[in-house]
């Protein structure tokens, strides 16, 4: 698996990836933003379409923030998700996370668990949320869940986590939230704590490379296992 990094978002062989946009999560927020989170998710989203041109978009769980009612706000936004994906001629595949017990009521489409995706080579690649252990044996596993972040000198930043080999011998990918609310939480802060991981697929969690997309360079830095990170901080 070679995924390309942009935003907060993983194109890997034909694929879009994106994690826990948590839609209606504005209503639950404190924080003040200049514009809907939903409507800041689906214009990102319609660049990075217009940018790679993907055959389908995965969206990887937690789609919507509240267990137990769809606000108004999140129905529009996963509407503007379906629609900027058909606009661009892809394909949406949604998996379901921990959070999206409501998701059926508003998405009419085909709900999954974990879902493969279709690679260029022999490596299968499986895209499940991270909340639970996966069914399907893959060669890497593609999840969110955890909301990865780095904090450096005070000022923490959404990343990826790359661990080879890292659960059952299978590569894993951890995604950080797609929603900018969500400022995620501190990875370098976790090592050396008795269960610093969330998911049960994110084992070992020191072993884990964070990956950050430099929006203003837009170039990808990758540092050192978070075992050795952790120690140059």
């Amino acid at each position: 698996m070679d995924p390309e990094y942009r935003d907060r978002a993983a194109y890997i062989d034909g694929t879009l990836v994106l994690a826990d946009t948590h839609f209606g999560k504005v209503e639950a927020s404190t924080v003040e933003f200049p514009i809907g989170a939903g409507e800041d998710c689906v214009e990102r989203l319609a660049g990075l379409l217009d940018r790679f041109e993907p055959d389908e978009v995965v969206l990887a769980g937690d789609v919507f923030h509240s267990f137990d009612y769809v606000p108004d706000s999140a129905d529009e936004a996963l509407s503007g998700v379906v629609r900027a994906v058909r606009e661009a001629g892809a394909r949406l595949v949604v998996v379901e996370g921990n959070h999206d017990t409501m998701l059926g009521a508003a998405y009419s489409g085909e709900l999954h668990d974990e879902y493969e995706l279709d690679t260029d080579g022999e490596e299968t690649v499986v895209v499940t949320h991270g909340h639970e252990e996966p069914d399907a044996a893959a060669d890497a596993y593609v999840v969110g869940h955890d909301h990865p972040a780095i904090e450096i000198e005070g000022q923490k930043r959404p990343c990826f986590l790359v661990g080879d080999g890292a659960y059952r011998r299978s590569d894993v990918l951890v995604l950080p939230s797609f929603n900018r609310l969500v400022e995620g939480v501190s990875v370098n802060g976790r090592v050396g704590t008795a269960r610093p991981e969330l998911s049960p697929v994110v084992t070992g969690v020191s072993q884990y490379r964070p990956v950050v997309f430099d929006e203003e360079s837009e170039e990808t830095l990758t540092f050192p296992p978070l075992g050795q990170f952790s120690r140059m901080l």
